[in-house]
C-alpha cells in the first residue's frame, strides 16, 4: 500500500462523483494498492477496506481528525476531535472464507459483507430489502435439522443472530462513535463512515488546491502538473508573492 500524489488525489476526486461511496472506496484502494487485484480489493471484508482507508487518510491528511455531529435529541452541533487510533484500536486480520454459525435447530454457513454487496446494495433505498439482499448474498447454505432450507425460510431471530456475528467477527465495519451532548445531555452513538469522511475532505482539498493552481497558473503560466508536484509549503510561498 502506498500513499497517493496530489495529481491522483485530484483525478479520484474527478471520477468519485459518478460513483457510489462503495465505487468510490474501491478506486481509491486500487490506486493505492498495487499489490493487490481488483478482484482482492473487491472482497476485502468492510472492516479490512475501512482500516486501509483509515491508513491512507492518515497518510494523505494526518492522524487528526475534526468533524461536526449533531445530537439527535436537541439538533445541537457538537464538534469531535479524534485520532485514527482511537477509532480503530486493532490491527486488520483476513477474515475471508466461511463461518459456520449454530441457531436452535438450524446451522447456517456464511461469509462477511464485502464491497462487491455494498455496490449491490446501494442500488436499493429500502433497508428492509437492502438487509434481505446482503443476507441472501452473504448466506451460502443453512440447514435445519440436517436438511438444507432456503435463506428465505430462516426465522428472524437466526436472521438477527448472524448479523450480530458478523459484527463481532468483522468490529472495524462498524464503528460508532461515543456522543454526550453538553446542551441536554443526551448520549448517543451515530456510526462513523471513513469512506465518506474520507471523500468529504478530499472534496475540500480539491476545491482549494485548484483555486491555487489557477492562481499560479493565472501568474506565472506553469503548468497544472508542474505546480501539483510542488510540496504545499512551496506552492503557499509563491502564492503569498503574488498575494493570492
Amino acid at each position: 500500500m502506498r500513499a497517493l500524489s496530489a495529481a491522483e488525489l485530484l483525478d479520484y476526486w474527478e471520477h468519485g462523483y459518478a460513483q457510489s461511496p462503495a465505487e468510490r472506496a474501491l478506486t481509491l484502494l486500487k490506486a493505492a494498492c498495487p499489490e493487490l487485484s481488483a478482484d482482492s480489493i473487491a472482497k476485502l471484508t468492510v472492516g479490512e477496506r475501512d482500516l486501509r482507508l483509515l491508513t491512507l487518510r492518515e497518510w494523505t491528511f494526518g492522524s487528526q481528525l475534526l468533524c461536526i455531529a449533531s445530537c439527535s435529541s436537541c439538533g445541537e452541533q457538537l464538534e469531535l476531535s479524534f485520532t485514527a487510533s482511537d477509532l480503530f484500536a486493532h490491527e486488520a486480520t483476513e477474515m475471508g472464507g466461511s463461518f459456520l454459525l449454530p441457531v436452535d435447530e438450524f446451522e447456517v454457513t456464511f461469509r462477511l459483507p464485502n464491497s462487491l454487496d455494498l455496490v449491490a446494495l446501494s442500488r436499493l433505498v429500502d433497508v428492509g430489502a437492502g438487509r434481505k439482499l446482503l443476507l441472501e448474498r452473504c448466506i451460502s447454505r443453512t440447514e435445519r435439522r440436517g436438511e438444507q432450507v432456503e435463506v428465505a425460510e430462516l426465522p428472524s431471530v437466526v436472521l438477527d443472530a448472524v448479523v450480530g456475528r458478523m459484527g463481532e467477527l468483522d468490529k472495524s465495519g462498524d464503528v460508532q462513535l461515543s456522543l454526550n451532548c453538553p446542551q441536554c445531555s443526551h448520549a448517543s452513538q451515530p456510526i462513523f463512515d471513513i469512506e465518506s469522511f474520507f471523500w468529504r475532505e478530499i472534496s475540500a482539498w480539491a476545491n482549494r488546491i485548484l483555486r491555487e493552481v489557477h492562481a499560479l497558473a493565472s501568474a506565472y503560466g506553469w503548468r497544472e502538473m508542474d505546480i501539483l508536484g510542488m510540496t504545499a509549503w512551496r506552492r503557499q510561498v509563491y502564492l503569498n508573492l503574488i498575494g493570492a
